[in-house]
Order: C-alpha cells, then structure tokens, then sequence
C-alpha cells in the first residue's frame, strides 16, 4: 500500500472509530516540519541496533557522525559512521549529482535499509532531521534506553523554495551563554534554516573581543544598571550587565555552527546604535565631552557618577535611538571600524558582513563641523547622502575582504551601496525597491517576523515585549515574495529572517519561549512551496513537534498550539 502525502493529510482528518484508527495512528508517524515537497509511505519499518552501520563518502562524516550520536543517545548502542559503499552498511549516506537543487536530498526507508542521498552534505543533513522527525520523540531524551528503535518506510523528495532561510538573534541588549548560542543553532538545524544572523554591537553593549581596542569589551560589554519595565521605564535595576565572547569561543561558536551547516553572519552596527563603542572610545562620537544621555534620567546612580567623575559616556542603560552615533566627519572613525572589521572577518568564513545602517539620526551630524566639512568636501547635498557615503565606504572596505554587505533597508536613503543586500525591515517597500533596482533582498518584516511582539491579544496574560502581535498562525500566512515584483524582479528576493530583539528577554528560557513556535512556522514558509501550505495541516503537525519540544526542555508558548495562555 502506497499513500500520498494528501492522503496522509486527509487519513488525519477522519475521527479516530474503531474502523480507521490504527491508520490514523500510523499517518501520525510522518509528522514532518517543514512539509517535504513529497511524502509517501510504505508497509514496514527499520530496526536500529547493534548491527546498524552508517557509510558514506569520507566527505560526508560530520554528518555520518551527527546521525551517529543521534542514534547513540537514543539507543546506548555504539554505531559508528565509516567510509564505504552501499554494500559495507545499512544506513547510507550518499553524494547525487540528479538532485536538481543544491539543499535538496531524498530519504528512502525500507526495512533493511535507509538511503539518505544529497545533491550536497548540506541536502544529507537536511535528510537525516527529516528522519530525525521520524523516530519516536524519546530520541530527543539522549537516555539510552530505547530498547527498540523502529523508524517508519517513506520515501521522501524534498527540497527548499528559499535559498536564505534565517534567524536572528540580539545578544547586544542582553548577554547569553556560548552555551545557548550553540542551542539556538541546533534550533535552526532542525528547522532546515541555513542562517543565524547574530548581532553583536549596540548602544547598550559589546559582544566581541577585539584584542586591538581591548575598552571595547573591558567597557563597552558591561552596563552598570537596566531600565525597569516598558522604556522609558519606570526606575532602574541598578544591576551591572554584560559580557562578551572571546574570539576563541567565536571560533568555536563557527565550528559548532558548520558542522550543522548553519552560516553566521555577523552585525557590527554603524553609523549608529554605537553607543558601547563610544563609552570605551569617546573619540568616536562627534562631541566626545557631551554626557551620553539617558531617557527620562532613568540612569543608574554609578552611571551618573562615573559621569559626574568627568567620564561623560556611557554605555546606554534604556532603549530606543540614540543621538549619538560614529562622527562622519572623522577620519579616525573609519580607520578604527576598518581595524575592527580586519578582526572579525576571519572569524567568520561566510559571505556576509552586516553592518545595519538603521536608526541614524542626524541631529549630531548636522550641528558637527567636521561632519558638514566631509558634506561639503564630497560633494554631497545633505546628511542622508553623508549616510549613504558612510555606507558605501565601508561597502568597499568589506568589498576589498573578498566579503559582500548587508544592510537593513534604511541603507537605501541617499542612494545605495552598490553591491549591497537589502533587510526590509520596515515592512515589505524597502525590500520592493532594492528588488527592483536588482538588489538582493532578505524579507524581514516586522509585521510577520519580528518575534519580540506579542502572541495573544490578552497581553496582561504574556511576558513584557515591546509591543505589537504577530501569532504563529500570522508568521505561517506571510508570504515572502511580495505580488509587485515582476517574475525577473522575484529573483532577487533570496528569502526571509525572524529577527529576536531582546530588549525586554533577559533570560535564554524567555528566548526559547519567544520563538517557539513561530520559529517553526517562519521555517515552513522559507522551505515547503506556497502552494502546499495550510494552516490547519500545520496546526496539527505542531501537536506533534511540541512532543519533541517537550522532550528537548524547551520553554514555548503552549498556547499558540493549544489555545489561549492561561492566567
């Protein structure tokens, strides 16, 4: 008997009697998250024992041995993966140059056999966490005390619809452990996404080491006090935060990170959001000997007297814009974000280079000598341009590092940088310009994928977030391609990204609950066709992965899958 994935879908729409229960039970095994483009299962199952081995091409062991531990920790067994043929194993991972696209793989379970093969190592990964989502939820557990593991026939051919399938994170608002870095990518290698973006510098704190400017992390990574409540706020903790990672523990975040096939990019925030920067290095900032101010004098009391000491900046202690950003005008700003970059570029072996380029206000540019002397000496008609020109300097800069940039979408005020890729973060307009200029876009927006809003219109019933609501049922019906962009226009659209600002998360169990499982739902509509997706299938395919959250400890939000949080 051979079912069809819309079979599948209709099998689990029938109520349970006595006739269709034990098909309905069996459907339930092929629970998938993202839906694989096709599904279809066969009588039979695999037993995993102390007989199974893995083989596979030599090139193909990091993920021979990430299915390895897997099986091991499910089970207690010693499998190992070898190199060798279809003829030494049972479990084989293969290398196929007929799979049309670069990520797609097929899995193929009899009960004698799995082949799990890719146009890549990156489609055999993204194989073995759709077997991953076959075995039975205990595998998650790492107990060892799956006497029998049996994993259901199928027959599966799948690929993604995006090539950029992301998710942020905000480690610059509030500090978290390698320990969770690492977990967060684990969630994106689950998910099939292939990108963390991780951003790194803000007003409130630096992450990374820089052994050249060693104030960056000795000052700009600790805040001596955090605003209470919704900003402006309502007082201040009073409590020093911070914490920075050092660029060995960057290297292994990278290592971690690869072996997943999971691409970091890191953002280094200019022209504005330098406030951490400018505490440690006062020269940066157009008026070095004006006080950093703080909204509302919601400050910390050793903030106002390590000011009151003649130290006039601070690393920043509420949220929102700062006025004050990297001087334009001075030479020395460049000299240091390029001696920066010289440092950080290394760590990271991907493509991309963030430097954000949003929420730059002007005001101090405008009242800076040097800043309208750079204006006038370039030629430039007003401070937009000025931004345009900072951007577009450091473009070439990145360029000349063999690395291409990506900016969020404010980057096109005054003119873009000519190679650049475009975050639409407001809304979806900045992105259908850069399209249409045939600029690479990522869709960012925050209406659909901004995970620090809400998810329940009883928000006295959520944790504080900044505002706003976006439901896992609203993240799984955006669409990333916008319907303006002609068919040549679509092209330039690479895919979409949940960014996680975490102003008001301070803990990794708050992340966690903050992006699950919207984050699920953002990795359907990044990999399965539009086409295929429907909200109701979804919903019950989450009953079924929420299991395997459970058994992974994470902290979500029940009532996105279940029904309205409970008081």
């Amino acid at each position: 008997m051979r079912i069809t994935i819309f079979a599948i879908i209709c099998l689990l729409s029938i109520s349970c009697t006595n006739k269709n229960k034990h098909l309905v039970n069996y459907a339930q095994e092929y629970q998938i998250i993202p839906k694989p483009t096709s599904l279809e299962f066969t009588n039979g199952r695999f037993l995993v024992d102390s007989n199974t081995k893995i083989v596979g091409e030599a090139s193909l062991e990091p993920d021979g041995k990430y299915l390895a531990n897997l099986l091991n920790g499910a089970t207690g067994e010693k499998i190992s993966f070898q190199e060798g043929n279809e003829n030494q194993g049972n479990i084989i991972l293969k290398l196929v140059d007929s799979i049309e696209q670069k990520e797609g793989y097929t899995l193929d379970v009899t009960f004698d056999k799995i082949i799990i093969s890719g146009k890549t190592s990156k489609g055999v990964f993204y194989g073995i966490q759709s077997l991953r989502q076959l075995m039975p939820v205990a595998v998650e557990e790492e107990n060892g005390q799956m006497v029998k593991l049996m994993i259901p026939s199928v027959s599966i051919q799948d690929s993604p619809r995006y090539q950029y399938r992301g998710m942020h994170l905000d480690v610059a608002r509030h500090y978290f452990p390698v320990e969770f870095i690492k977990e967060y990518i684990d969630l994106i290698a689950m998910h099939k996404m292939n990108t963390f973006h991780w951003h790194l510098t803000e007003d409130q704190g630096w992450r990374i080491e820089i052994k050249k400017y060693p104030k960056l992390t000795e000052v700009g990574a600790y805040r001596n006090g955090t605003i209470i409540g919704h900003h402006p706020g309502t007082g201040n903790d009073e409590k020093t935060h911070g914490g920075f990672y050092t660029q060995e523990e960057v290297k292994d975040i990278i290592k971690y990170a690869t072996e997943r096939h999971v691409t970091v990019i890191p953002e280094i925030e200019l022209p504005g959001h330098g406030g951490a920067a400018i505490a440690a290095y006062p020269f940066l900032s157009c008026f070095p000997e004006e006080p950093s101010i703080v909204f509302n004098d919601m400050g910390s009391n050793k903030g106002k007297d390590i000011q009151a000491q003649g130290s006039p900046k601070i690393v920043q202690e509420t949220w929102g814009v700062m006025d004050d950003v990297f001087c334009a005008g001075k030479e020395e700003t460049f000299q240091f974000l390029e001696d920066v970059l010289d440092e950080v570029i290394p760590l990271f072996p991907g493509e991309y280079v963030h430097v954000g380029g949003d929420e730059c206000p002007k005001g101090n540019w405008e009242r800076c000598p040097q800043c309208q002397k750079r204006i006038k000496d370039e030629g430039l008609h007003d401070e937009h341009e000025l931004q345009s020109y900072f951007i577009q300097r450091m473009e070439k800069y990145i360029n000349s590092k063999g690395k291409k940039m990506i900016g969020w979408d404010e980057i096109l005020e005054g003119g873009v940088a000519p190679n650049a890729t475009v975050m639409s973060w407001r809304g979806e307009k900045g992105g259908i310009e850069a399209a249409m200029q045939h600029h690479d876009v990522i869709m960012t927006p925050g209406h659909s994928v901004y995970f620090d809003h809400y998810q329940s219109k009883d928000k006295d019933k959520e944790p504080l977030a900044i505002g706003g609501l976006t439901t896992v049922e609203d993240v799984y019906n955006y669409e990333p391609t916008p319907s303006e962009l002609s068919e040549e226009e679509q092209k330039y659209v690479l895919g979409a990204q949940a960014n996680v600002w975490t102003e008001y998360m301070k803990t990794t169990d708050y992340v966690e609950y903050m992006i699950l499982p919207r984050m699920t739902a953002l990795s359907e509509v990044v990999w399965s066709s539009k086409e295929s997706k429907n909200w109701e299938d979804f919903h019950n395919r989450l009953q079924h992965i929420s299991k395997r959250y459970d058994a992974l400890g994470l902290n979500y939000a029940k009532h996105s899958i279940i029904g309205e949080p409970e008081k």
